[in-house]
């Protein structure tokens, strides 16, 4: 439907191929067919290729006055994987009558450039072919979205195995000598146990968290919160679990409103930015309490005394997979700060990255006021 919609009836096809040519490439200023974002091929009931847009100029390098009016098996030789003529496979003008579309596949241009191909068919009352639209994407998006997915799970794997070897090691240890190991020492394999426990948890969690956030189903579950009182909470927890209670100052300057916001994604924000300023920052973590600039929300600023973050990757720091100057060595999944984003966007706000004034990195988010559930 898209491709039978996108190209109008007859009369546009005759007006893109025999109107003057005054626009790039030699087509007619103005065709609508420019306007579509994927590359479109329209061929008509003698072949003769009458649309060729701008789109599919663009990803394939073939102009389009070399196109128009040519066989379109002429005009866009295509070859699947195994380097066979697509169009001889598929015969769209000698196959079945009944066949209406193609379902979308991967295709090679002569030149190696790899495309994402779909075709549709206008028949006439004895099934003859009266127009053949060819859609064409560029298909380097979907190989990186790939790529992501490959990374994903070869991350996922890679947290995983360290606890679980762990857990799994501890676990039959005690089982096959429990009677030789005094209290203390099955204390501290069970501390092993359930801190490694509690890791593959955060990972499934950061997990279930990134697939809520590309499908759009994260659900806000809003309350009042009261925001110094949950950093101080964040900050207890760091200190509770071994960092040096001195590595963190906190100030809050003014006055905020009454806050509406989920208080578990709060403190998800809160503790993976911090955990993040701890693990690659250096120096006093200092966090920032105020009302942003409009006074209808609260700024939070978390900033270290570390070395920062180069300028470059500025614009990646909040992708998946970004670890930061130190990169692998200092572990982690390379989610905590895609998933940050993710949850103040959530809450209708933004966050930034900045050097901090005394050097290092600052990460500050807003976040508007809000309103109750009941209410939005």
């Amino acid at each position: 439907m898209f491709l039978e919609a996108a190209v109008g009836g007859e009369e546009p096809h005759r007006v893109a191929a025999r109107a003057p040519a005054s626009g790039p490439g030699g087509r007619p200023a103005g065709d609508p067919a420019d306007d579509l974002p994927d590359g479109l091929m329209v061929a008509d009931r003698d072949a003769r290729v009458v649309v060729f847009n701008a789109a599919a100029v663009r990803m394939t390098g073939i102009p389009a006055e070399t196109a128009l009016g040519t066989d379109f098996r002429d005009a866009l030789p295509l070859h699947d994987a195994e380097g066979r003529d697509w169009w001889k496979c598929l015969a769209p003008y000698e196959g079945l009558c009944t066949r209406t579309r193609h379902p979308e596949r991967v295709l090679f241009l002569p030149g190696g450039t790899e495309l994402l191909v779909t075709a549709a068919y206008r028949r006439d009352g004895q099934g003859r072919v009266e127009r053949f639209s060819v859609c064409l994407r560029d298909a380097a998006h979907r190989a990186r979205r790939e790529r992501d997915r490959a990374d994903l799970v070869s991350t996922v794997a890679h947290e995983l195995r360290s606890p679980l070897t762990s857990v799994k090691g501890f676990t039959a240890t005690l089982l096959a000598k429990w009677h030789r190991f005094n209290d203390d020492q099955k204390r501290v394999m069970l501390e092993t146990v359930n801190a490694d426990a509690d890791r593959v948890t955060r990972l499934i969690t950061e997990l279930l968290d990134v697939s809520r956030i590309e499908a759009g189903r994260l659900e806000m579950h809003r309350q009042v919160v009261d925001l110094p009182e949950e950093v101080r909470k964040v900050i207890a927890g760091r200190v509770a679990a071994g960092e040096a209670e001195d590595r963190f100052r906190f100030e809050a300057r003014g006055e905020l409103p009454e806050m509406w916001l989920d208080p578990d994604k709060m403190d998800q924000i809160l503790g993976n930015l911090l955990e993040n300023a701890v693990r690659h920052g250096a120096g006093t973590v200092t966090i920032v309490v105020e009302p942003d600039a409009h006074k209808e929300g609260a700024a939070v600023s978390v900033r270290d005394e570390g070395e920062g973050i180069p300028p470059e990757a500025v614009q990646r720091v909040f992708r998946q997979f970004w670890r930061g100057p130190g990169g692998n060595r200092r572990g982690g999944t390379g989610l905590g700060l895609y998933i940050v984003k993710g949850l103040v966007e959530a809450h209708g706000g933004v966050i930034t990255v900045r050097r901090a004034p005394g050097g290092g990195a600052e990460f500050r988010f807003t976040v508007p006021a809000g309103a109750p559930d009941y209410a939005t």
